[in-house]
């Protein structure tokens, strides 16, 4: 039975309801070698997935690179592809999301990618006052206009954020946690991205694995899976890991 499609907003796509996440085959999940990346990729796409979400900091560009590979050896048509920028810099402040910076992080993604043009850049959790700030969005806009990307969008943390982000004009897409933990979403904002045609991209839908019904109190974790290192958000915002739960 073939997979189910969506509209995706003002994006001007209907991808697959269910996309391949590829931060696993990046980094940070434990060991995955390149088969097995190279595998689980290969069989979402032979499944007819036709949606993948990665990011430039997923292995330090690791899973951007192992998609390209990937695709390069296939045939047909390609799949929709989202990638995040942001994130890299080090410090992770609000004011490191300026033209500069992001040009630098979109064409190493660019490179990583083999793509002239990416489909769909989202910012990666950024500090919450960028979500309202005109510059960075300005800087999105001269990135677009360069052919550089195709069209942007934001992943959040919060619903606030998701709620600030959609009133701009250009942001044609939202990454959110949403799961059987997480349903704030539900409420508010799923109403607001629709009336706004605003793709949605459900984030962390298994929880980080702990709604696959195949973990126990019992299961451990490598100690460069970020189940191990983020369990009570020590790296990162701990909703990334099980969800926050």
């Amino acid at each position: 039975m073939p997979l189910s499609t969506r509209p995706f907003g003002r994006i001007g796509q209907t991808p697959t309801a269910i996309g391949f996440g590829a931060w696993a085959i990046g980094g940070t999940w434990g060991e995955v070698t390149d088969t097995q990346a190279k595998d689980a990729l290969n069989a979402a796409l032979d499944a007819g997935m036709t949606f993948i979400d990665t990011a430039d900091v997923y292995g330090d560009g690791l899973s951007e690179r192992r998609i390209a590979q990937v695709l390069h050896d296939r045939s047909g048509p390609r799949p929709f592809i989202a990638t995040k920028a942001g994130r890299r810099s080090n410090p992770h402040t609000a004011d490191s999301y300026n033209l500069a910076n992001l040009t630098a992080y979109i064409d190493r993604s660019r490179a990583n990618l083999q793509m002239d043009t990416l489909d769909l850049v989202q910012l990666h959790c950024p500090p919450t006052e960028v979500y309202g700030d005109a510059k960075v969005y300005d800087a999105l806009d001269t990135l677009k206009a360069q052919g550089k990307i195709a069209k942007y969008g934001v992943s959040v943390e919060r619903i606030e954020e998701a709620m600030t982000a959609i009133q701009r004009p250009g942001v044609t897409s939202v990454q959110i946690i949403f799961n059987l933990f997480r349903q704030r979403p539900a409420g508010q904002f799923l109403a607001a991205a629709k009336a706004a045609n605003v793709a949605v991209i459900a984030r962390v839908p298994l929880a980080s694995s702990l709604l696959t019904g195949k973990m126990s109190a019992a299961s451990t974790f490598a100690a460069d899976d970020h189940r191990s290192f983020n369990r009570n958000g020590e790296a990162f915002d701990k909703g990334e890991t099980f969800s926050g739960v």
